[in-house]
């Protein structure tokens, strides 16, 4: 029997708690949907992160005077569940009005809370506004989107993946990911990027395959795993990686990254973030 969203705080109206209060995290078990695409917890085929910033972050110093910062959270694609977003969102809300000795009482909070949602060790940076990571103008690689295309799927459909001849390595990239909310149906908006080495990717039949996810339900870490998924299938490249960067929103960003080789992290922001 698969997880049920019936109890998140997704789609219902929330009083908001200004208190701290960790119990308001919502995990929801990765594996459901891992099941679908045949991946097993124990031989995963990539590894990565799944990098939250959040942008409306704030608490109270000892003396009641509020503090602001912008947080940047890495939860290790290999932690068991992820955080359902407006549960998140709340949490963080929750520390509005709380007082806290310092900026690392702050962050030891977080890390700890957060880390016994996920069932893994989360990383976290936390900057004041000064000091907070920069946009870039636009991602790396070659855009796809200025193909001359005939578009017909709007629902998945990973059968345009398809690659042949000599052994390629390239960066491409698209701003017009954008699938939908597991729960809500909200849309959700991002930039994927995909980099690899093999053999060469059809760009009309990816490009295709990227807008396929206009109707698709799913999370956005579910999203990127499946894409990761669907290429090394179709594909065989011997790298790859995949990340997308989406937009904000109620104040935090989800950027999930999958990769079957070393990365750095971080990859910078954009504009729509």
């Amino acid at each position: 029997m698969g997880f049920s969203y019936e109890n998140t705080p997704l789609g219902r109206k929330i009083v908001y708690c200004s208190q701290y209060a960790p119990d308001l995290l919502f995990p929801v078990p990765r594996q459901d949907k891992r099941d679908e695409l045949g991946l097993r917890a124990d031989t995963l085929p990539f590894h990565g992160v799944d990098a939250w910033t959040a942008y409306e972050l704030s608490w109270l110093d000892p003396n009641g005077l509020p503090q602001v910062a912008v947080g940047q959270f890495l939860f290790p694609a290999e932690s068991p569940n992820l955080i359902e977003s407006k549960s998140f969102k709340l949490y963080l809300n929750s520390f509005n009005d709380t007082r806290f000795d310092s900026w690392e009482t702050v962050r030891e909070t977080l890390v700890r809370d957060l880390s016994s949602a996920a069932g893994e060790t989360v990383a976290l940076a936390l900057f004041p506004l000064n000091e907070a990571p920069r946009c870039e103008a636009e991602p790396p690689g070659v855009c796809l989107d200025d193909q001359t295309l005939t578009i017909e799927d709007y629902e998945l459909a990973p059968h345009h993946l398809h690659a042949s001849g000599e052994t390629v390595e390239e960066t491409l990239h698209s701003n017009l990911l954008k699938s939908n909310c597991l729960v809500t149906g909200q849309p959700d908006w991002g930039t994927v990027v995909i980099r690899y080495r093999g053999p060469r990717i059809d760009r009309a039949g990816l490009l295709r395959y990227i807008v396929s996810y206009r109707h698709h339900w799913e999370f956005h870490e579910q999203c990127v795993e499946r894409i990761f998924t669907d290429l090394m299938a179709r594909c065989r490249p011997e790298r790859l990686l995949v990340y997308a960067r989406y937009v904000r929103r109620g104040g935090l960003d989800i950027n999930p990254y999958r990769a079957n080789y070393t990365v750095e992290w971080p990859l910078a922001r954009l504009v729509r973030q």
